[in-house]
């Protein structure tokens, strides 16, 4: 049975992966970027680690750490260092609950999964993307994209970008929202356009390096976030930023010795957001000189944001693609925006198309 993955975010690697270790499944995944990861992205810099993306996961959720563990990589998962965040309330920097400032920050989880702190990799969140990708090499198909659905006898046909068409038994679109929303009315799944109404908001992070004799506020706990009627509040300078990571006190490795590296996440529309992060840094932080660097990272649709009507129209549509030939969608758009919740997502829309299959 031939099965094509569309996308290689995580959710799409983890359905690819889950796929290729059932028995007669031939896979084929489709990236339109030229990389695999969605916005997973870490990069390597002067003995920095830095991410673009998510930088850990919740490490009471045990998806990521049993994939890690099927990949040979379980000794490389770390667990979060500093504990503890602070809400700046425009004067000072006070504690504040961990669930507060995760709802701050628009993280949705319960109270006991954020208690208990999270993980990530020794080499940064890329490092299960690349594994996957090694291990998937074969069936990786990067700056490929698809453009259209059609069915095709008991199975589909997928027009790409570039190059004939193909066609499969079955089809995972692990796509964003609204890119899953046109391939699936091209198919003719009623209700697919719902899709388009989740809401991405946008993201802008700035992770910037010091040495540690430029800091000169004791940095207490993993970061910290402001508080939003701070932010709503009128300043001479207006405030941009809405939370700060201590990276190189969250997780081990993220800094060479005697060097710090903070994140600062920004609302959106920030003109110059290296400058606006230092600027607000150096006022809370007691940052004396400039940056040794610093490295913006800007998704216009970044975390998705569910509706009141989400799960309903969710439920919908799924039921719709019961009714067609294999067909399933996972990611973020649908069921939880950790990366977690997205391999989960991957993974189990690869067991229901294997089953599909193989009737």
């Amino acid at each position: 049975m031939k099965v094509v993955v569309i996308g290689a975010g995580m959710a799409g690697l983890a359905a690819a992966w889950e796929l290729t270790r059932t028995d007669g499944c031939e896979v084929t995944v489709y990236e339109s970027e030229r990389r695999a990861g969605g916005v997973i992205v870490t990069e390597h810099t002067q003995g920095f680690i830095v991410e673009g993306g998510p930088d850990g996961f919740l490490a009471g959720e045990p998806e990521l750490t049993e994939l890690a563990r099927e990949l040979g990589i379980l000794d490389q998962v770390v667990n979060q260092c500093a504990r503890g965040t602070s809400l700046w309330t425009g004067k000072e920097l006070a504690p504040v609950e961990e669930g507060r400032a995760a709802a701050v920050l628009g993280i949705e989880a319960k109270g006991v999964e954020v208690a208990a702190g999270f993980r990530s990799f020794a080499a940064g969140m890329s490092q299960p993307v690349a594994a996957l990708s090694q291990r998937l090499a074969a069936t990786l198909r990067t700056g490929q994209g698809v453009t259209g659905l059609t069915r095709a006898g008991a199975g589909w046909r997928i027009a790409l970008t570039a190059g004939p068409a193909t066609e499969a038994d079955g089809i995972i679109v692990a796509l964003p929202a609204y890119g899953a929303a046109p391939l699936l009315v091209s198919a003719g799944v009623a209700g697919a356009r719902a899709l388009a109404d989740v809401v991405y908001v946008p993201s802008t992070t700035v992770s910037l390096a010091y040495r540690a004799d430029q800091v000169g506020a004791p940095l207490t706990g993993a970061g910290f976030v402001v508080d939003p009627d701070v932010v709503g509040a009128r300043h001479v300078v207006p405030l941009q930023i809405r939370a700060c990571t201590y990276s190189s006190q969250k997780f081990p490795g993220r800094a060479p010795p005697g060097h710090v590296l903070l994140r600062a996440f920004l609302a959106a529309g920030a003109g110059d957001p290296a400058r606006a992060a230092h600027t607000q840094l150096a006022a809370i932080l007691q940052l004396r000189g400039e940056p040794l660097w610093s490295r913006v990272f800007q998704w216009p649709r970044g975390l998705p944001r569910y509706h009141a009507s989400h799960r309903d129209e969710l439920r919908e549509v799924r039921h719709r693609l019961a009714e067609l030939p294999p067909i399933a969608i996972a990611g973020a758009g649908y069921d939880g925006a950790g990366v977690s919740a997205c391999v989960r997502s991957g993974r189990e829309a690869g067991r229901l198309i294997a089953r599909s299959t193989a009737r």
